[in-house]
């Protein structure tokens, strides 16, 4: 912990004499534009694991509003979507230790396995069998509010995923961790029309139109 963090658990004196403990909210250590990595490594905030970590974040954000709906809707994806809210903090965790840097008692801590993404799968398939074939290119609009959100997480998924790769094809992070969430987008496609399905909401067919 850095001297930043020293006087986090001062008494402040307010202006009509109550005390108050200083929150543990901020620390001040990244008031220069730096930040730690899990295993102490002090980096940019726009170094490129912050940006992994930031899309992580954003991402978890977002699934935790398409739960919102999807719970309201009664439609069957609430449990799959709060286990997946939790592996994305252990991925979080496995993106802030690089392998390259961490010694092996973080590394243990933090370590993501593969197995994840054979349930995954096996939840995709699942979806998957009890909707209609697609033949075309969907938009994604007049599905309803948990389809919607959930179709907005797909993408942030996606958006994930390229920042991810990056680290990933340096191997400073384990291939396992790009390979889930690169199949995630997929889930999050397949629940993303379950969703529209199960709402009574018709999915609207791409067609090439003219704006002339």
């Amino acid at each position: 912990m850095s001297d930043d963090n020293n006087n986090n658990n001062s008494i402040e004196e307010t202006g009509d004499g109550e005390h108050i403990k200083r929150s543990r909210l901020y620390t001040k250590t990244g008031d220069k534009g730096y930040s730690s990595l899990f295993n102490g490594e002090r980096k940019p905030k726009d170094d490129s694991f912050f940006h992994a970590l930031g899309a992580i974040d954003e991402l978890n954000a977002t699934l935790g509003v398409a739960l919102e709906y999807c719970i309201a809707d009664g439609n069957g994806l609430q449990e799959y979507i709060e286990k997946i809210q939790s592996l994305m903090l252990d991925i979080g965790s496995c993106c802030a230790t690089p392998l390259d840097t961490s010694k092996e008692s973080h590394l243990a801590k933090t370590r993501f396995s593969d197995k994840h993404v054979i349930v995954l799968e096996s939840w995709i398939d699942l979806l998957d069998s009890k909707l209609p074939p697609l033949k075309n290119f969907i938009v994604p609009c007049g599905v309803g509010l948990a389809s919607s959100h959930l179709h907005v997480a797909r993408a942030v998924c996606r958006r994930a995923e390229r920042d991810i790769v990056s680290l990933s094809r340096h191997q400073v992070i384990p291939e396992d961790v790009a390979i889930f969430v690169n199949r995630l987008s997929d889930f999050l496609f397949a629940a993303c029309r379950y969703a529209a399905m199960k709402s009574g909401k018709s999915e609207s067919i791409w067609k090439k139109k003219d704006f002339n």
